[in-house]
């Protein structure tokens, strides 16, 4: 069976990809990027660490994938009895599931570009948002100790939700055929605002800052993300054998020095300023060949290897619940596998730059049985930010022109740049199945992703 795997474009200049992982399961993803050499990335200009530390983020959350508002499980919140973690958890989970919900509904929404279907979508929304915020209402504790934790989720939610709505209406296509379902859609965010002064959740100075409520409302939606996304900590796999290998080519250089000196002190009976300088070259070249041969050997060990392991854990229980373990480095061609490269030899011939190999892979292993009652999957999300592939980019927009017979018209035109990957993930039983994607972007988002031939293809 393969894990079902979605490689989409995120926000700005981030790529995404997303998995369900159930208890027991093993998963593996490995990416093959070709970075044009004309976009000047390479291992001088971004390093395989900080490209890892900075911009790849893995983060798992309890049973939240490709989640819509009519989805949303309801009888987590209606289970208020028992203990305050166990009401923490179930509200918390209704929270972030209504969350991602809301967000994957919002840009299939802007997708729609036919002002009809559009509005007849943002209205099933809105009505859909309004009955999960009062089924939330509806089970407010009666304990003191539980309602910081309602409140907090119930100002998130209302605030979030009148966001949402508000952007779908800058955002999505205009109509003054829809001024009626406009005002229905903006009487539900004046109606959600009002609520949340009648409740008094945020003071003035808070409401009238744009930056201080934007922070709140950040720092409450990492408040109800408590014990439903997995606290992560990441490991790096290499660091004793670097030492090492630091270790003995010191010693092995220390060796052979001390053999020079050594020698040199037989054949000069006393010191002399021939003796000080010979001395002072063979430590200078030590110095300087250490380092160098340090690296190459480095280099040549850490090959294929594993740089990190990641583990997540719950952070109410503080049981682990999955690891991963991840490769980056870049690559020469002769390490791409012959499948592989069959696959990105179907290119046509302009395509076919020269090029910078980037390999990325990451192996996941769920070691428990079961998760927490209430739960049933882990969906994981590697984020990929393309934000550093960019940095070497030609600015500025270049001009064509055009002759219609009549006049001469002229087009301002933007640099676009491609990088092809292929995305190769293999099931339980090892079979690998491999897709070839085109990301094409500017200097300053992802302008599309785009899928190319069948998988295997």
């Amino acid at each position: 069976m393969h894990h079902h795997i979605s490689f989409k474009q995120d926000e700005g200049l981030r790529l995404q990809i997303s998995q369900s992982l159930l208890p027991k399961s093993h998963s593996l993803v490995e990416l093959y990027l070709c970075i044009p050499n004309e976009m000047g990335i390479n291992p001088n200009t971004l390093s395989e660490e900080s490209f890892y530390h900075n911009h790849v983020k893995t983060r798992m959350a309890y049973n939240a994938s490709g989640i819509h508002l009519p989805l949303v499980r309801s009888r987590f919140i209606s289970k208020n009895r028992g203990d305050e973690q166990d009401y923490r958890q179930n509200l918390n989970l209704y929270c972030y599931q209504v969350r991602l919900a809301l967000d994957t509904d919002v840009n299939e929404a802007l997708a729609i570009k036919e002002p009809d279907a559009f509005f007849i979508r943002v209205q099933a929304m809105q009505q859909e948002t309004e009955r999960l915020l009062k089924r939330l209402r509806r089970y407010k504790p009666k304990e003191e100790k539980l309602l910081s934790f309602f409140y907090n989720a119930d100002n998130f939610l209302s605030w979030h939700a009148e966001q949402v709505i508000l952007k779908l209406l800058d955002k999505g296509p205009k109509s003054s055929e829809h001024a009626v379902e406009r005002k229905q859609l903006l009487q539900f965010c004046e109606a959600e605002n009002g609520y949340r002064e009648q409740k008094r959740y945020n003071s003035v100075s808070t409401v009238d800052d744009p930056n201080r409520l934007a922070n709140k409302m950040h720092l409450l939606q990492r408040l109800i993300e408590h014990g439903v996304v997995l606290r992560r900590e990441t490991r790096n796999l290499n660091t004793l054998l670097r030492r090492v290998v630091k270790g003995s080519v010191t010693a092995i250089m220390m060796a052979f020095v001390m053999l020079l000196v050594l020698t040199a002190r037989t054949n000069f009976t006393q010191v002399t300023i021939g003796l000080v300088a010979l001395l002072g070259t063979i430590y200078g070249l030590r110095e300087i060949f250490k380092e160098d041969i340090t690296r190459i050997i480095w280099r040549r060990i850490i090959m294929g290897r594993a740089k990190w392991l990641q583990s997540f854990y719950n952070s109410t229980t503080k049981v682990k619940v999955a690891k991963q373990k991840v490769w980056l480095e870049y690559i020469k061609p002769t390490r791409i596998p012959k499948e592989i490269a069959a696959i990105f030899s179907k290119r046509r011939q302009q395509n076919k730059q020269a090029a910078q190999w980037m390999y990325m892979r990451f192996e996941c292993d769920v070691p428990v049985n079961t998760f927490m009652p209430g739960y049933d999957a882990l969906h994981q999300s590697i984020n990929i930010s393309m934000a550093p592939m960019v940095r070497y980019l030609r600015k500025g927009e270049g001009r064509v022109y055009e002759y219609s017979g009549k006049k001469i018209r002229k087009h301002a035109v933007e640099r676009r740049y491609q990088i092809n990957v292929v995305l190769v993930t293999r099931d339980d039983n090892h079979e690998a199945q491999a897709q070839r994607y085109k990301i094409t972007l500017n200097r300053s988002q992802i302008v599309a992703l785009e899928k190319i031939g069948s998988p295997n293809a």
